[in-house]
């Protein structure tokens, strides 16, 4: 039986739905589509939702969808600002400031992050927390949802969590961390004096990291629009890639993508990348979940 509380949710949720093309979210279109726009499986599948779950929520009987999922929602759907905190309202969830974890990504961003296909792709806020992520980022990367508050950071827990170095060659950790530091600086700068997500940052950073207060001591700024950089992937080894960035008009978001550096094999590799997905291969050459 649907909720009274939760029927113009849904309701919200089915027209938003209903005007999407699968062609507007890299879906292929089938010949056979007896409904408007996206099916409630395809939306499902894009949120990472289950589809019994979504099929609750557009008949108004689910329970109160949480923060992440409406983010996701909102995301899948393609909604606006202005739709994605109504999404929230119809919740009874607080809408969230436009950054963090929870940030909206911006339709034309996140649109363009699904046409690209063939190489790996994610949309980060100015303090290098991951929003949104393809495929191949994922299997290069690894998945980066889930994390909040300041662990959310990858520049956070670059200077907090060893393990995150991992992603990087130990010769490469020295360049990394200044560059981290002089971007950082920059993103700060350019916010408002009355947002405390970076000052708090920084000065948490300041507190928990001798490196780090050292490298901001020495008052490097730039920002990181293209780098040349190694990376290590726990089956296929170091794989080198140029990092390209995208930034929003703000400034609080970045599309970055990865595409082989020249002179190396990184274009077979990333091939095989594609091939083997989020699986490893065994030492048999099998791949396995």
């Amino acid at each position: 039986m649907a909720s009274v509380k939760y029927v113009e949710l849904g309701a919200f949720l089915r027209s938003r739905r209903e005007r999407i093309r699968p062609s507007d979210v890299g879906l292929p279109t089938g010949p056979r589509r007896r409904v408007p726009g996206l099916r409630r499986d395809e939306v499902a599948q894009l949120a990472g939702a289950s589809v019994d779950y979504y099929n609750e929520l557009e008949r108004g009987a689910g329970s109160q969808p949480s923060e992440q999922m409406i983010a996701a929602l909102a995301r899948a759907l393609r909604l606006t600002a202005d739709e994605r905190d109504y999404l929230y309202h119809l919740a009874a969830r607080p809408v969230p400031v436009h950054h963090g974890a929870t940030a909206h990504v911006h339709p034309g961003m996140l649109d363009l992050l699904h046409r690209l296909t063939s190489t790996p792709a994610q949309v980060v806020t100015d303090l290098h927390v991951t929003l949104v992520q393809n495929r191949l980022a994922l299997a290069l990367l690894g998945d980066h949802s889930g994390l909040r508050g300041a662990r959310a950071s990858f520049v956070y827990r670059w200077f907090t969590e060893p393990d995150s170095r991992r992603l990087y060659p130990e010769a490469d950790h020295e360049g990394q961390s200044r560059s981290f530091v002089a971007d950082l600086r920059a993103a700060a700068a350019r916010r408002d004096a009355r947002d405390t997500e970076a000052s708090s940052m920084v000065s948490a950073l300041l507190d928990t990291s001798a490196e780090f207060a050292a490298l901001w001591a020495e008052h490097d700024v730039a920002f990181r629009r293209d780098d040349r950089k190694r990376l290590v992937h726990p089956t296929l080894g170091v794989i080198e890639v140029n990092c390209l960035h995208l930034f929003s008009e703000d400034g609080r978001q970045r599309l970055l993508w990865f595409t082989p550096a020249l002179g190396t094999d990184s274009a077979d590799l990333l091939s095989l990348l594609a091939v083997i997905g989020t699986q490893e291969i065994t030492g048999g050459g099998t791949a396995t979940p």
